[in-house]
């Protein structure tokens, strides 16, 4: 009876750590929130630290390749001296899309935690699987889905709600404009 307490015990204690770790995901995410871009955001932990944090940059940075993964993937790199994640778990508020999850497997993390799936563009899952492929790349990672998942969702729909409100404002402001005219 005991070891099934233990055991217990652990599983939530992890669970748990995955809540923390997605927090800080979270407030990388809002980051992107408040600078226009995606609300997606990463944090890269190794032996319980922190070594990277990244949020959505394309928009910022001009650059397609900018998703919050990439850049702490490169950031992770950088802070242990090697291409090579091992030991490390990638926490993000959204399913990577095939770009991330390529990078992902050649850095080769131990696990990936993602919030909230994407159905039409995820690669661990959603979509397609290139993270626990078969036949397998070069790696295999664990992957850990719906972390958080509803503040992750709201996060987004938020985002995607205010620019197609904007979107609908400026186009209802040219059409005032044009019968004015």
């Amino acid at each position: 009876m005991n070891d099934v307490s233990d055991d217990s015990a652990d599983l939530m204690m992890d669970f748990e750590s995955d809540n923390y770790f997605m927090q800080m995901a979270l407030r990388e995410a809002r980051k992107a929130y408040d600078a226009k871009e995606v609300p997606v955001g990463a944090v890269i932990v190794r032996d319980g630290s922190v070594i990277a944090r990244a949020w959505n940059q394309v928009e910022t940075l001009k650059d397609a390749t900018a998703h919050a993964e990439m850049l702490s993937l490169t950031s992770a790199q950088n802070a242990v001296g090697d291409w090579r994640l091992d030991g490390c778990t990638l926490y993000v508020t959204k399913e990577p899309c095939p770009m991330c999850a390529g990078a992902i497997v050649h850095c080769r993390p131990d696990r990936v935690v993602f919030g909230c799936p994407d159905e039409k563009g995820g690669a661990a899952g959603g979509w397609i699987n290139l993270l626990e492929s078969n036949p397998p790349l070069n790696h295999r990672c664990d992957i850990v889905a719906g972390v958080m998942q509803e503040e992750c969702v709201a996060l987004l729909q938020s985002f995607f709600r205010e620019a197609r409100d904007k979107k609908k404002a400026e186009r209802d402001l040219i059409k005032k404009r044009s019968e004015e005219a």
